[in-house]
């Protein structure tokens, strides 16, 4: 047995439906790589653009970033997958209490401060 360890196996373990499987995965997971390589120099180039105001430049920003958030957990993070509910409850509740905190301290702050 140990005389044909250096030899390369004939076939995969996985099944045509696995190897296509695993095959639509990495091609969903590149094109998400590349549109959020493009989201970042989008958000370079209205940083870099002159004519561009602060006023937008700025939400536009965490537009952005947001969504670049959540296609870095939706799919780098597999939160699509069906075995993911809880995860995914447990994110979105956070996401639930956190902006109202988020929100209301941002007024707190921009009330006080001016």
């Amino acid at each position: 047995m140990a005389e044909n360890l250096d030899q390369p196996f004939k076939e995969s373990a996985m099944n045509s439906e696995e190897r296509r499987k695993i095959n639509r995965e990495q091609r969903t997971q590149v094109i998400a790589f590349a549109f959020m390589i493009g989201i970042t120099i989008l958000a370079f180039l209205a940083v870099g653009a002159e004519g561009i105001p602060n006023a937008f430049t700025v939400p536009f920003i965490l537009l952005l970033a947001l969504v670049q958030l959540i296609l870095q957990l939706y799919y780098f993070m597999h939160l699509k997958d069906k075995d993911h509910g809880w995860p995914n409850s447990f994110m979105i509740s956070g996401l639930v209490l956190a902006a109202p905190m988020i929100a209301a301290l941002i007024l707190l702050l921009g009330v006080v401060k001016y």
